[in-house]
């Protein structure tokens, strides 16, 4: 009898599927639960890194296809228990990494910004092998797709340039924190798209970071009053979002592939390289001088000491030699860690 014939499971196109008619072991039940777990640790991390994708993460881990199945069943109420194990370890595992990484990652970008940008844009080139496989093949229908997508990022890259994006922080209100948290979710469903990208051009990245690490910190100090503040203003809106965005985005994109699937695979492509163009990375932030137009407000001696340095506006300098030749180390090293994390999702380097 054949291993797959023990384990109630065999080997398909899209990874280890239950036999028909047969449970799953539970001893392969605990190991869909621990790649589930490191899946979800992986994806979290994804989230907190504009450029890296959670899902080329959970496809490295193996339990991609998986996750799509379990969000599927789960959206349409059928609650099989090896669903709710993946979905739910996949989950709990990324919001935990969230919570205890998001404020190394802030710090990282606002005190490293040009090192972190030139990563950020490796990375993120890194997730274009995935979606041009996932195509298969060059098509006008694709390369037109294509160009909305890098149309629409290169806007959105202006707009972020013109003051209207993420050049400093916008603490939004409940609606935007909500959108935005719809927009990361997009990264939990399909390879190759980065949430924190779309969240660093909404100009609530930091933002977002900064109250996750924010409502930690009080919880830590048992401080529930100044707890409340990030949890109700950032931490509920955004995860309303990104359970909303889970259910909806999921099931909208599986329709789109299913129809216009070289269409919406060029969109993604277009975006992905649309990307790079708001992530120049020699840029720093610099704190306005008393009497400069801030945010609509004239900078005063005392909001100016309030003034936290994740929120000070960007500009852009020129760099020295050295630092453009470790900039464009870090873009080959992105791509190469992301190029490797999306090869080793699958034995043929193909998405599974």
């Amino acid at each position: 009898m054949s291993r797959a014939d023990l384990s109630g499971e065999r080997q398909t196109s899209k990874g280890l599927e239950p036999a028909p008619g047969r449970r799953l072991h539970p001893i392969s039940l605990w190991g869909l639960a621990l790649r589930s777990f490191v899946g979800g640790v992986l994806m979290g991390l994804a989230n907190l890194v504009p450029g890296i994708s959670g899902g080329t993460m959970l496809l490295a881990s193996g339990i991609y296809p998986r996750f799509i199945k379990a969000i599927a069943e789960v959206s349409t109420f059928r609650f099989r228990i090896v669903s709710v194990v993946v979905l739910g370890t996949v989950l709990c595992s990324a919001v935990v990494s969230i919570g205890l990484l998001a404020g190394v990652v802030k710090d990282l970008v606002v005190d490293h910004r040009w090192v972190m940008y030139s990563l950020f844009i490796g990375l993120t080139l890194g997730g274009v092998p995935v979606v041009w496989k996932m195509a298969g093949k060059a098509s006008r229908v694709l390369w037109i797709g294509a160009g909305a997508g890098f149309v629409a990022m290169a806007l959105l890259a202006w707009a972020q340039t013109s003051g209207m994006g993420a050049s400093g922080v916008q603490q939004g209100g409940f609606v935007l924190m909500f959108l935005a948290g719809v927009a990361g979710a997009s990264a939990m469903i399909l390879p190759g798209v980065s949430g924190g990208y779309l969240l660093l051009v909404l100009g609530q990245y930091i933002a977002i970071l900064a109250g996750i690490d924010a409502m930690v910190g009080a919880l830590r100090d048992m401080d529930l009053g100044a707890a409340m503040e990030p949890a109700l203003g950032v931490v509920l809106p955004v995860g309303l979002g990104v359970v909303v965005g889970v259910v909806v985005v999921s099931n909208v994109l599986k329709l789109l592939l299913q129809r216009y699937e070289a269409a919406t695979l060029g969109v993604l492509l277009g975006l992905l390289v649309g990307a790079v163009v708001g992530l120049w990375p020699f840029q720093v932030g610099v704190a306005p001088q008393p009497g400069d137009l801030f945010k609509g407000q004239v900078v005063t001696a005392q909001l100016l000491a309030e003034l936290e340095p994740e929120k000070y506006p960007t500009e852009m300098f020129s760099p020295a030699p050295l630092q453009v030749a470790v900039a464009l180390g870090l873009i080959v090293m992105g791509y190469l860690v992301t190029a490797l994390v999306a090869r080793l999702g699958s034995a043929d380097g193909r998405p599974a």
